[in-house]
């Protein structure tokens, strides 16, 4: 089931913390480097980003965090923003651990893409790491090209040289 959530009063903050639980982890280093309590640190990498989704993304206009759920779970999620009409960001795509390599992430990525066409022509735009092999196969795999050696950052207007700049296009017509 997917569900696209449009502020953060309808967003489940322990649901969406469960999915993005090991990139916490990972950034209490980066984050949080003087704290040694590494569950201490990691909640406090998660109270950082709830208040980043309540007080920065979700008060932008057109935002949208896209969830996969399975069997009661949250699995997967993405965030998109609307950059301009028919234009789209993606980012922070992730599956819980315990459910990669089991076709999540592209399961929400051709959910997504279902949702957008219905809205008509666009194009979806996406930074995936180099070192993300299994990401850039997931991209690939649901109809992303390569666009870039470099990814583009949309909502920082900035270029990283460590991603690929992705994009999937759509130019139909939304079915009637």
């Amino acid at each position: 089931m997917l569900h696209i959530i449009q502020s953060y009063a309808d967003l489940d903050g322990p649901r969406l913390m469960k999915v993005y639980a090991e990139s916490n982890r990972e950034n209490t280093d980066y984050f949080f480097p003087d704290i040694e309590d590494k569950d201490l640190a990691t909640r406090k990498v998660e109270e950082g980003f709830l208040q980043f989704l309540q007080q920065e993304f979700f008060a932008g206009p057109g935002p949208a965090y896209y969830v996969l759920e399975e069997a009661g779970e949250w699995v997967s999620a993405l965030r998109l923003n609307e950059i301009e009409p028919g234009l789209y960001y993606l980012e922070a795509l992730e599956t819980r651990p315990e459910r990669r390599r089991k076709g999540c992430a592209a399961r929400l990525l051709t959910e997504v893409i279902d949702h957008l066409k219905r809205k008509g022509p666009f194009r979806l735009c996406d930074c995936v790491s180099k070192r993300n092999e299994a990401s850039i196969q997931t991209h690939l795999a649901c109809g992303f090209q390569i666009v870039s050696e470099a990814g583009h950052d949309y909502l920082q207007n900035e270029d990283d040289e460590g991603d690929f700049g992705f994009a999937f296009f759509y130019d139909r017509s939304p079915q009637l």
